[in-house]
C-alpha cells in the first residue's frame, strides 16, 4: 500500500469518526429532548446552568435559553424524532466509513450532498459564519469522497 493511498484511508477514517461523532451529539440531543418531556425545562436546566456558571442574563445566552424555555412537549418530540432520525444517518455513514465499507463512500455522498442545497438556502436567509463553515465541511466531504471513489475505482481496473 503506497503512502497516497494510506492518506486516502486516513482521510476517510477522519470523515467516519466525524459523522460517528456529530450522530452520538445528535443522539444526546434526542434523548435530552426526550428526558424534558413533561418536565418544567427552566427547573430541569437551572441546576446545569449553574453548575457550568453560565450567565442567562448574558447576551450570547438569553436568547437561546429564552427558546429552549419557550418549548413544549409537542415541540420536543419533534426535536427528537428529528434528532434520532439524522443521528441514525450520520451513526450509519460514521461505521460504515470507519470499518471502511465501500457502500458507505456512496451513502456519505447522498446523504451528505442531499443536505447542501438546505444549507445554501438557509445561507442565502441568514449568512453566519458558523453555516458557512458547515457548508464548506460538507462541500469538501462529497467532494473528497467523489474523488476517493474515482481514484480507488481506476486503481482497481489499472493492470498491475
Amino acid at each position: 500500500m503506497n503512502e497516497e493511498h494510506r492518506r486516502s484511508d486516513r482521510t476517510v477514517m477522519l470523515i467516519g469518526a466525524l459523522k460517528l461523532f456529530k450522530g452520538l451529539l445528535l443522539l444526546s440531543v434526542a434523548l435530552g429532548s426526550l428526558h424534558l418531556l413533561h418536565r418544567d425545562i427552566a427547573e430541569t436546566l437551572s441546576p446545569i446552568i449553574a453548575e457550568l456558571h453560565i450567565d442567562p442574563e448574558n447576551r450570547h445566552f438569553a436568547r437561546p435559553l429564552a427558546s429552549i424555555w419557550a418549548l413544549d412537549d409537542r415541540a420536543l418530540k419533534r426535536i427528537g424524532a428529528g434528532a434520532f432520525f439524522y443521528a441514525a444517518l450520520l451513526s450509519t455513514e460514521g461505521i460504515g466509513l470507519l470499518l471502511r465499507q465501500r457502500w458507505a463512500e456512496y451513502f456519505t455522498v447522498l446523504v451528505t450532498g442531499s443536505f447542501i442545497p438546505l444549507e445554501l438556502y438557509e445561507l442565502a436567509r441568514r449568512a453566519t459564519m458558523t453555516r458557512l463553515v458547515v457548508l464548506a465541511i460538507n462541500v469538501a466531504i462529497v467532494c473528497y469522497l467523489i474523488a476517493h471513489i474515482a481514484t480507488t475505482r481506476a486503481a482497481k481496473r489499472a493492470p498491475l
